[in-house]
């Protein structure tokens, strides 16, 4: 079994930053693991500016505020990154087996860090009952599909939720030429930020539908409607209140999830680590609104791991 002195699961901004952050606190081995091809996470998929308000003081889109992370890494020959690389398992001693085209590698870290980010709820979580056809998709993927792929899902959307990632969707989906014939918030309020309702909503006259919610699905081989109903405060249905929706495609928005199924399989529980040289930060330990408040936590970790590192002499 290998060993090395850090090593850090997840190449987006959380594991870029805290790799940074080690190397310059003192740590001369790092290994960086991602499993996709390129470094950056999510951020390669987010073609929008609103990136770097706050750390760099510019206004970045998505890849460009990867780029000057991925470039700091490129120049430094002591972080080993390995791109490609599915972690598969991971025990309480911090060893680390993950998987990539043609080897299985096991790895002893001496400390590790945990910037693996997170996942979207999906329609299941939410509970929107009906049919199951196709044409549902999560904000994220929909992103993937047009910004990376270039396919456009949909032409007539529905947007369940308001979360960031759903209402620049919105936008998005106006942009290419798509209907998007509503967004429907269950909470009283956006789950989103500000000058998202603003710049993708208002400024392109997209219903928003406040305190509703989708009551069900239908279609066949395709999405073909939604029913959608206003809410008490106790999130209960208003009788009479229920119109439909006529749609092809639904996008979920419904909010993000702390992807920690590694630390789950190995039994250590994420909100209360007790394990010496384990470490958890960006949206991994909690969700954040801004790429730029993930760097600023990964700097911490990096930082931490690197005093632990050093305290073991």
């Amino acid at each position: 079994m290998l060993k090395r002195q850090l090593v850090i699961i997840g190449g987006g901004p959380a594991g870029m930053g805290a790799a940074i952050s080690a190397y310059e606190a003192g740590v001369k081995d790092i290994l960086l693991i991602e499993r996709d091809q390129y470094l950056g996470g999510i951020l390669n998929q987010c073609v929008h500016t609103g990136f770097g308000l706050s750390y760099f003081k510019k206004n970045l889109t998505g890849p460009e505020y990867a780029h000057r992370f991925i470039e700091k890494i490129q120049a430094i020959d002591k972080i080993e990154v390995s791109l490609k690389s599915f972690a598969v398992k991971l025990t309480k001693e911090k060893e680390l087996t993950f998987i990539k085209p043609g080897e299985l590698k096991e790895i002893k870290a001496k400390a590790l860090i945990m910037a693996t980010g997170a996942r979207e709820r999906t329609r299941e979580m939410i509970h929107i009952p009906g049919d199951r056809p196709s044409g549902i998709f999560s904000a994220g993927l929909a992103q993937k599909l047009i910004n990376i792929e270039g396919l456009l899902p949909g032409e007539e959307v529905v947007i369940v939720g308001s979360g960031d990632i759903g209402l620049i969707m919105a936008r998005r989906f106006i942009l290419e030429g798509a209907k998007v014939k509503a967004v429907i918030e269950i909470q009283k309020q956006s789950r989103g930020l500000s000058r998202n309702v603003v710049q993708c909503l208002e400024d392109f006259k997209i219903p928003f539908y406040l305190s509703h919610k989708v009551a069900r699905i239908y279609g066949k081989k395709r999405v073909e409607k939604v029913d959608v109903v206003k809410v008490d405060e106790d999130l209960k249905a208003i009788p009479g209140s229920d119109f439909s929706l006529e749609c092809d495609t639904i996008l979920i928005s419904a909010g993000l999830i702390s992807e920690n199924e590694l630390l789950e399989t190995a039994g250590i529980e994420a909100g209360n680590i007790s394990i010496p040289g384990l470490f958890v930060c960006g949206n991994a330990y909690k969700i954040y609104d801004l790429a730029d408040s993930v760097s600023q936590d990964a700097l911490l970790a990096g930082k931490q791991a690197a005093e632990y590192l050093q305290g073991l002499g």
